[in-house]
């Protein structure tokens, strides 16, 4: 289980004070998979980081009693002067995995072909985010945590490869997707929430969701 009880999070922008949380409470439970839905602008991926614990609440709790993953594009953990060989057996490591099963499943999943063998500060973003989402495939979470979805790619192959690896993970684990398109979460979520005035409202339903945030969002 995912929870955060009373928490504040914001920042100074220059002009006035942002406030992505305020005081705020929920869980995300085990095999219930959550879409999160906000509008641009309103700290959708710094929701998302403080789950994983990158960034820290201003005020309250956040609890953790699963193994929680990095967000999806989060490239904190890579070096970009070592190749994408170097940087997933260096991941294995450190989550105490096989660096060979590590690199041959990333290497199979992102489809880079000689790149993978190549310093990841040469990649296109493309590329990276082909990486960085393998890396994510290849460990074992109970929770995912997804940032507006899977990486933008016109590779076929790709869409494919992770897609059904992605659906399979789901079995047996849950995701959290946050996002600004209701459309996004469609494939994954059957419950969601919405993003506003600092606070998580959740509904049981995406169409619940979803009529509440076509509403703030369109008028």
């Amino acid at each position: 289980m995912l929870e955060f009880e009373s928490v504040s999070k914001s920042f100074w922008t220059g002009t006035q004070r942002k406030v992505i949380l305020d005081r705020a409470s929920f869980r995300v439970e085990q095999g219930r998979s959550l879409g999160i839905l906000a509008p641009n602008g309103t700290g959708k991926t710094t929701v998302v980081n403080m789950m994983a614990g990158l960034e820290k609440p201003d005020e309250g709790h956040i609890r953790r009693n699963c193994r929680i993953s990095f967000p999806l594009g989060f490239m904190g953990g890579v070096v970009n002067r070592h190749t994408g060989t170097e940087n997933a057996r260096y991941i294995a490591r450190l989550y105490d995995l096989d660096p060979d099963y590590v690199e041959a499943f990333s290497r199979y999943v992102c489809g880079i072909a000689e790149y993978y063998d190549m310093p990841v500060g040469t990649y296109s973003q493309g590329m990276r985010a082909r990486f960085s989402f393998s890396l994510l495939l290849a460990l074992d979470f109970d929770v995912y945590l997804i940032d507006e979805g899977m990486p933008a790619t016109t590779d076929v192959g790709f869409n494919k490869r992770a897609g059904t690896i992605l659906q399979e993970r789901l079995r047996n684990a849950t995701v959290v997707i946050v996002s600004h398109d209701a459309r996004t979460l469609e494939k994954f979520c059957r419950s969601a929430a919405v993003l506003k005035d600092g606070q998580m409202l959740m509904f049981e339903t995406l169409e619940e969701a979803k009529r509440l945030y076509d509403y703030e969002t369109n008028g």
